[in-house]
């Protein structure tokens, strides 16, 4: 009994921090609580869960950012999510997956690295590349579960502003999370157990959630800028390791 509060106790930690990082940067909660709470507990007992969580989140931010949300950008995004995911689901099945999540945490480091030295493209890509980006963002979802890099990147490297990427990027996991849960249902991943888990954890992600956000209301968007930069090396080199681990 005891050993199962403790983990419990950790559990509940881990998800109060993921959930400061997700309302605060509007991404990263997903693979900050999933690799934290994966050296205690197995991921499939944990990941249908953590999707939930991610929903409650989005859904508890969404009101707030939604007259910054960048819909455009947001449409072709998802248009290209729902092409990539599948490939996505097939690479899984089919390719050794720590080699090319080593790979791709690699690229992410890479580019977080330099967007903070200052690179910045000057306007918002168009139709194409956005689709482009949403496809990847589907592959590597469905296939490593790290689809936020790609868009995380696509909208820090644009003029559209802290306010309006983080908006946008709350709305987009809202729907890819969804599609995600529809998967796991259908896979019969989605238990009552996963309820029950998301549902204990459900204080500590609202409560991380609005400090989070209160901290991104009080910052200056060059600094946010800035600290999301951070996060996604810290989210990169996690998902490194975790790849090396799984070698």
């Amino acid at each position: 009994m005891s050993g199962q509060f403790l983990i419990l106790a950790y559990a509940t930690v881990c998800v109060f921090f993921a959930a400061i990082v997700r309302g605060y940067s509007g991404f990263g909660f997903s693979l900050l609580a999933i690799t934290s709470i994966s050296l205690v507990l197995p991921p499939v007992q944990i990941v249908p869960s953590i999707f939930l969580m991610e929903v409650a989140a989005s859904v508890h931010l969404l009101p707030q950012v939604w007259r910054d949300i960048h819909w455009r950008a947001l449409l072709w995004l998802v248009l290209g999510c729902c092409v990539g995911t599948p490939v996505g689901v097939y690479a899984l099945a089919h390719a050794p997956t720590a080699p090319m999540t080593l790979a791709l945490a690699l690229f992410v480091l890479a580019a977080a690295l330099l967007l903070a030295r200052g690179f910045q493209t000057h306007r918002l890509p168009g139709r194409a590349s956005t689709f482009a980006t949403g496809a990847a963002s589907g592959l590597f979802n469905g296939g490593f579960g790290m689809g936020g890099p790609p868009v995380v990147l696509f909208f820090f490297s644009s003029p559209t502003g802290a306010a309006a990427g983080r908006a946008s990027l709350i709305a987009y996991f809202l729907m890819t999370d969804l599609m995600g849960l529809v998967w796991q249902a259908w896979e019969g991943l989605l238990t009552v157990a996963s309820a029950w888990h998301a549902l204990v954890f459900l204080p500590p992600l609202i409560s991380g959630v609005r400090l989070g956000n209160r901290g991104f209301k009080q910052a200056d968007p060059v600094a946010v800028r800035q600290w999301i930069l951070r996060i996604l090396m810290l989210l990169a080199v996690l998902a490194g390791i975790r790849a090396v681990m799984a070698n």
